[in-house]
């Protein structure tokens, strides 16, 4: 163990010197799909499902974990808007973990948590899940077409 010590050192050294990082670095078009997840994420937190609309597309499926079977978008839109009845998204983050651009179609895999509050009780309830969504660029803006995931945390 001591003779690998000074080559980790020199390791550690020239990785500090070069100024490398390990993190994801985003081509513009990834940086686009994001853009586009955190609009739809901020258009939902504004409780209107009409804002959160126009960044479907109407060929639109989802698919929850917590739902037997995909929904299409006039369903979907149903179940967010009922939930937003009673709730409002306080805060949300999202964590990319990949972002997969080919033309006009895209995917993003992602870490989110959120932090839900109901109107009512005033309870705040934190959730944490991961979603895949599936993007398509039509006249110059990306829709989301389809998606896949949910909460993977327990409800408190």
């Amino acid at each position: 163990m001591k003779k690998l010590l000074p080559i980790f050192t020199i390791l550690f050294v020239v990785i500090i010197l070069t100024g490398k990082s390990f993190a994801q670095q985003w081509s513009s078009e990834q940086k686009e799909i994001m853009a586009a997840e955190v609009k739809l994420w901020d258009a939902i937190q504004s409780g209107n499902t009409e804002n959160f609309s126009q960044y479907v597309d109407d060929s639109y499926w989802d698919w929850d974990y917590q739902n037997s079977v995909p929904q299409n978008k006039t369903n979907d839109l149903k179940w967010l808007s009922n939930f937003l009845k009673g709730n409002s998204i306080v805060l949300y983050t999202l964590n990319p973990q990949t972002i997969w651009v080919k033309g006009d179609y895209a995917y993003i895999h992602y870490y989110y948590s959120e932090l839900d509050k109901n109107i009512a009780s005033g309870k705040e309830d934190q959730s944490e899940g991961n979603w895949t969504d599936i993007w398509v660029k039509k006249d110059g803006k990306w829709l989301i077409v389809g998606d896949h995931g949910g909460r993977t945390s327990k409800k408190l």
